[in-house]
């Protein structure tokens, strides 16, 4: 019975396998130019996900998408003028953490 295997996908790569878009670009620029002091930092390739970058504005809002690795990133970070750092050296600001426990709190506000 093969309730647990994974599919393959043609081409060799897991099922769910995904590089980024433009699309996953666009949504990223328009959440670094809808909201105030947004910072990037990247988050590294797991056994569940590739490599993600999530932007946290000053209130803790945030969002994560796939990129294709660190160093691409790092350009669209340069590109757009925003600092960029590695969660695995700086870890997540605790105005993340804020941000989530509010919403868990009160998720009618968000």
């Amino acid at each position: 019975m093969a309730l647990f295997r994974r599919r393959k996908k043609s081409d060799g790569g897991k099922a769910g396998d995904r590089s980024a878009s433009r699309t996953d670009f666009e949504y990223l620029e328009q959440f670094i130019r809808s909201r105030q002091g947004v910072e990037a930092f990247i988050e590294p390739r797991t056994t569940v996900t590739e490599t993600t970058v999530i932007l946290i504005a000053h209130d803790g809002e945030w969002t994560r998408r796939r990129v294709t690795d660190p160093g691409e990133a790092r350009r669209f970070a340069h590109k757009m003028a925003i600092p960029i750092y590695d969660v695995r050296l700086v870890g997540y600001p605790q105005r993340m953490r804020d941000y989530n426990e509010r919403r868990k709190r009160r998720p009618e506000l968000f």
